[in-house]
Parts: structure tokens; sequence; C-alpha cells
């Protein structure tokens, strides 16, 4: 990873460099146009003296003179070697440059690298008087050029502007280096204290100095009070978790404390359900036992009479005619009577067991409706209701009864103490049908009904509408907990004041002995419409 002051002193070299590789590219070509120009005129101001000096030694076969006009064409090094070829009897001169730079005399092969440049020569006699005597080409030239001067010449330009540039970069850098560090030390240390800052404790970071009058000293200034307001900020927030840790543990030990409360008023709740139910069935079965008992004692009052008429010998058919028919209706009246206790108290003892009990049983559904609405007969009684239950009595629940009574029981009184008055009696309709896996029970009351705004709270704990006037808030509380949580089903609610309330409760026919059941996917389900 590059720092930014890497980045920087390479970012200002590649823009020098390529700057000077643009330039020197430039000055590069310009350069070799020159020479390249330069090399042409030399060319041809070459062809253009031999054209003019060669052609009358040629004609006068002058040997030594031509090889003296070579050799003073060859004083440039560009000229690596000029043949001159007579046209009868063929290479006539000739001159070359030798490997020491000397000149010798030019060998059959031409020099190789060497561009060839040829000029015919054509010899015009000036002096003679005739004038009828034409141009005669005598011969021509060949004249070798070599571009290794061009070559040298820029490649010694171009080492010299690679060497310039590298030179330059050295120094950029340098120079790039030394003001940077003015820039980049303070803000090394700066960042050395955000990194310190964010990773130890504010207390064991020291504050910059603020020795500096510049922008860094402003910036460093300005990083110090953020520090220090930092410090201020983590203190407060550090005060405030240690209020929030000790506020909630103390509203963890608050919740245990009313989880524990509510607990023992549900425990309560059902006990004093229980109990009203002993104090009402207890009550109800005085009466048929004061019958019965009342009736035993009219028997034992003829039988009495019947003894003493028999023991005086005068007993008569009219005294025992008297006596059987009074015996017949006294032992009907015990016997109707004590049907009538033993069906309440059966019915108590089953209900009661199963409320004291988490014993899973199964059970008839119907037929243990019914003997719960048997129990509560006594507590309904002070009310004018009529209860209907309509269902097959074939549907069997593999369940816990006790938990079952427990929300029945609740609902119904729930219907007596808020739907229902003595003055204004009415019908509770108890529904029950089988829907795939699941039971539906429907408990229908033509009541009051509940109004809007607590509709959606009966359900929670401690509400109630009859505050002050006996109401706990928990009996339906304890139903919601029942079908949720045990039987893993579900209840729901509506109702429309004036007209009453339906409780639907949705349970399985098998209660899941984990309890783990998926209620969106019960919920889904649904019931078809009714």
């Amino acid at each position: 990873m590059f720092s930014i002051q890497s980045r920087l002193q390479l970012l200002f070299v590649l823009i020098v460099t390529l700057v000077l590789t643009i330039s020197g590219s430039y000055a590069q070509y310009s350069l070799g146009k020159e020479l390249e120009s330069s090399n042409q005129r030399l060319r041809d101001g070459v062809l253009t003296r031999l054209g003019i000096s060669l052609p009358s030694a040629l004609w006068d076969l002058d040997k030594a003179k031509v090889e003296t006009i070579l050799e003073a064409e060859m004083l440039p090094p560009e000229v690596v070697s000029i043949r001159v070829y007579d046209s009868a009897v063929g290479l006539f001169a000739g001159k070359a440059r030798g490997a020491d730079g000397g000149l010798v005399a030019a060998g059959r092969q031409p020099p190789a690298g060497a561009t060839p440049v040829a000029a015919e020569l054509v010899f015009r006699d000036a002096g003679s008087a005739s004038t009828s005597m034409q141009p005669v080409a005598v011969g021509k030239v060949v004249v070798y050029f070599s571009r290794a001067q061009i070559d040298a010449a820029l490649s010694s330009e171009l080492m010299r502007k690679v060497v310039e540039v590298l030179l330059l970069d050295v120094i950029l850098v340098l120079a790039l280096s030394l003001s940077l560090r003015v820039v980049f030390r303070p803000l090394r240390r700066l960042s050395d204290g955000l990194f310190e800052l964010a990773t130890r404790s504010t207390g064991e970071v020291e504050e910059l100095p603020e020795n500096r009058r510049d922008e860094l000293g402003d910036v460093i200034r300005g990083f110090n009070q953020i520090q220090r307001r930092l410090k201020s900020t983590i203190l407060r927030i550090r005060e405030a978790e240690d209020a929030a840790l000790r506020s909630a543990q103390q509203t963890e030990q608050a919740m245990t404390d009313l989880r524990r409360t509510q607990e023992s008023l549900l425990q309560a709740e059902r006990l004093a359900s229980l109990g009203s139910l002993v104090a009402g069935v207890a009550h109800e079965i005085n009466t048929p036992v004061g019958i019965a008992l009342t009736s035993a004692s009219v028997l034992k009052d003829a039988t009495d009479q019947l003894q003493a008429a028999v023991a005086a010998d005068g007993l008569k058919k009219s005294v025992v005619l008297r006596y059987l028919e009074t015996a017949a209706e006294s032992t009907r009246l015990i016997i109707n009577n004590a049907y009538r206790a033993a069906h309440l108290i059966h019915s108590f003892k089953q209900i009661a067991v199963d409320q004291t009990s988490e014993a899973r049983r199964r059970f008839a559904l119907m037929a243990y409706i019914d003997e719960i609405v048997t129990s509560l007969r006594p507590k309904l009684k002070n009310i004018a209701i009529e209860l209907k239950l309509e269902g097959d009595d074939d549907i069997v629940l593999d369940s816990y009864p006790g938990a079952f009574a427990q929300v029945i029981t609740n609902l119904m009184l729930n219907c007596a103490e808020h739907a229902f008055s003595p003055d204004h009696p009415g019908t509770i309709d108890i529904h029950a049908r089988v829907v795939g896996d699941m039971v539906e029970l429907l408990l229908t009351d033509n009541g009051k009904g509940i109004p809007p705004e607590a509709l959606d709270r009966i359900f929670d704990p401690f509400f109630t509408t009859r505050r002050g006037q006996g109401g706990t808030g928990l009996g339906l509380n304890i139903v919601y907990n029942l079908v949720v949580k045990q039987f893993c089903g579900t209840i729901k609610a509506r109702s429309t004041v004036g007209v009453g309330t339906e409780f639907t409760l949705r349970i399985p026919r098998v209660t899941p002995r984990d309890g783990a059941v998926d209620i969106d996917a019960v919920e889904s389900a649904g019931a078809p419409p009714h």
C-alpha cells in the first residue's frame, strides 16, 4: 500500500517524465529531419561536383586526376566509397574508407550497410572549335553514403535526453521528499494520534503539541479539542451505561418477581375457581340431600306407626294401604334425589381431579363438556341462562382434561359475569366440530357484547372491566395461555355491542407432547365459513 507522499512523488515523476519524453521525442524527430536534410544536401553536392569534374578526367583517361578528385570528395566521413566506371573498360578507379579511417583502393565488393547513389558522367568539350560535337556519356560514378554518423548523432542525443530525464526525476524526488516532509510529518503524528484514540482508552492518549502556527497547527488544535470532547462524551456514556446496567438488573429482578407473582395469581385464580365450584356444588347438593332426608323421616314415621298398629293388634287394611302409599312416594323421592346428588358429585369429582392434576388422557369431548356444564349449573342458577350443546359424540381428544375444563369454566363464568345479568337472561351455545387434525370449538352468547376499545385487550393479564367488583383480569388470560401454550392452538374473539360475543378455539385433536407446533400454520389453515 503506497502512502499519499509516495503517490504524490510517483505522480509528479510520471508527469515530468511524460512531459520531458514528449519534448525529447519532438527534439529527436526534429534533429533526425535536420540530419536527413543535411545528408541529402551532402549527397546532392558530391554528385554535382563529381558530375562536373570527373567527365573531362575520365575522357582523358587520367587516372591520377580521377583519384585526386575522389580523395577530395571523400573528406566528409559520410562518404565511405566512390567508384568510377568507364563505359568501355568497366571499373576505372575507386576509393574506399578503411577500418582505420584512411583511404584505400576500392575492392570489387561494395561496402556493407552503405547506401549507393549513382550518376551518369557526360563529357562536353567546351574548348573545341567544332560546334557540332554532342555531349558524350563517358561512364558513371557510384557514391556510397553511410548513415552511421546520423545514427550516432541520434543515439547520442537520445542518451543525453534520457540522462537529463533521470537526473530531473532524481532532483524532483529529492525536492518533493524534503518539501512534503514538512506537511506529512505532522499529518503522520495526527494519524498516529487518531489510531491510538480509536484503539486505546482515551485516558491513555496524549494530546499533540500545539506549537505550530500554520494550517496544520489549526488542524492539530482541532484534533485536541475533539479528543477532549470525546473523552468527556465517553465518560458520560460510561456513566450512562453503568446506570443502564444497574437499571437493567433492577428491571430483570422486577420482571422475575412479577412473573412469580403472576404465576402465584394464576394458580390462586385456578384454585379460586375450583373453590367456587365446591361452594356451588355443596349448595346444590344440599337440596336433594334435604329432600331425601325429609322423605326418609316421613318413611320412618309411617313405619313406626305401622309397627305400633301391628303391636296393638289394630292393624287395618286402610293403615297398610296408607303406609304403602307413603313408602312408595318416599322411596321415589329418596331415589330421585340421591341419584341427582350422586350425578352432581360424580361430575364435580371428575372436574376437580382433572383441575388439580396435569394428567393427560383420552376423553370424549361432548360428554366431558356436559360434565363441566353440570358442575357449573349451581354457579349459573341465579341467572336464567339456557345452555345449548351441539357436536358429534364421537369427537375424542388426547389432551389434558384439567386444563380443558379450566378453559371452558373460565369462558362460561366470563359470560355469566359480563354478558348477562339476573334481569337480562340469555343463551350460551357451545358448538364443536372437526376440521382436519384440529377441533374447532365455538362458544357464543347473545349478551351485552364487548366494546371495541376493550376487545383487543381482553386476553391481557390484569385487564378487567369489573375492577373493584371482584374482577381480577386473569380469567381470559389463563384461557389464552392454556390454549396457545399447553394445547398449541389458537383463540380469537369477536363481538358486537348489544348482539353478543363469539369465542373461536382451534386446538389439535392430539396435543403435541413437546408443545412444538407451528402456530402460523394452524392459523393459516383456517375454518370454512359458517
